[in-house]
């Protein structure tokens, strides 16, 4: 019986990857002359040529793509391997790694990652930034998941999976003072309209509810008096509590603030509203603390 020599399929990968002997053989730190040795040896045991050379340049026949192709499953399987078994490796407890893009609520994430929080079988990892810098982190299998306020780019990648985990409407909040202001105490805010005399901080622009937020002023006619442009949330909430600003969020947002009366939800506003979802990539070795997270998720979801 033959068997595939896997040393070989990996060089003939890196290879392909990059373009040629001379930077692969770097990557691999091995001599290109080696590297040529070993793809022979390859090309030989599955009995055509995979390469063709178009000037300086390596280019894959029929068959290399082909080869390419399996090479690419094979590989990815084993640092999905690698991956499943390094959050486990730290003796009985496991490891999830998240990545949360900056304009998510923390309170929503901790209401989210609440089944884990506390439990000494488990190490949470939590990262922050940009939902273009964090998906590249999931593909090298940096991240297990990424919660974010809008669902992964399918033409992108064909492997990503976004489940939209809740849906809340979004309101107009501010400080308490803004219910007595100009009208008599107790009146109500009215949106659109009070946004040409109150100022509002905004969260970035291409953010979906921003979006809305926008076609909705302009229709009316509407100029806001924009006082700042926030991406980050937890900035956000410190500038409205400090000003007497009013903010574009879901009440989850400032749920803390609403509580203590530091901020009051002046008017909710129906035709908006903001989708979370927890974005995975479809793998064949499944995180079970992933599984057990999204499966309270869903259950809670149903029930919702």
């Amino acid at each position: 019986m033959s068997f595939l020599n896997y040393h070989h399929l990996r060089y003939f990968w890196a290879i392909a990857n990059e373009g040629g002997l001379t930077r692969a053989a770097k990557l691999l730190n091995v001599s290109p002359s080696s590297l040529s040795v070993q793809l022979k040896s390859l090309e030989e045991q599955l009995g055509q040529p995979l390469f063709e050379r178009d000037g300086r340049r390596l280019r894959l026949t029929e068959a290399g793509r082909i080869a390419f192709d399996y090479a690419k499953v094979v590989f990815k399987s084993g640092d999905e391997l690698l991956s499943t078994f390094k959050s486990m490796s730290l003796g009985h407890r496991q490891m999830l790694r998240i990545g949360s893009v900056a304009t998510l609520s923390r309170n929503f994430q901790i209401e989210f990652l609440k089944p884990l929080i506390d439990r000494e079988d488990v190490e949470l990892v939590v990262k922050s930034g940009a939902l273009g810098e964090l998906l590249p982190q999931m593909e090298t299998h940096a991240l297990d998941l990424v919660l974010a306020n809008q669902p992964a780019t399918m033409e992108l990648n064909s492997e990503w999976r976004n489940l939209l985990i809740a849906e809340q409407a979004v309101s107009i909040i501010g400080h308490p003072e803004l219910l007595r202001k100009g009208r008599g105490r107790g009146a109500s805010f009215r949106f659109p309209n009070d946004l040409a005399r109150v100022p509002i901080v905004l969260p970035g622009r291409g953010e979906a509810i921003r979006i809305a937020f926008d076609r909705i002023v302009d229709e009316a006619g509407i100029k806001p008096i924009v006082l700042a442009e926030v991406d980050d949330m937890a900035m956000l909430r410190l500038i409205v509590r400090e000003s007497h600003s009013v903010t574009l969020a879901p009440p989850v947002v400032v749920k803390d603030e609403l509580a203590s009366g530091a901020l009051v939800e002046l008017c909710r506003l129906g035709q908006i509203t903001e989708s979370f979802y927890a974005i995975t990539r479809s793998r064949r070795f499944e995180h079970p603390l992933l599984k057990e997270l999204l499966g309270v998720e869903r259950q809670r979801s149903s029930r919702d």
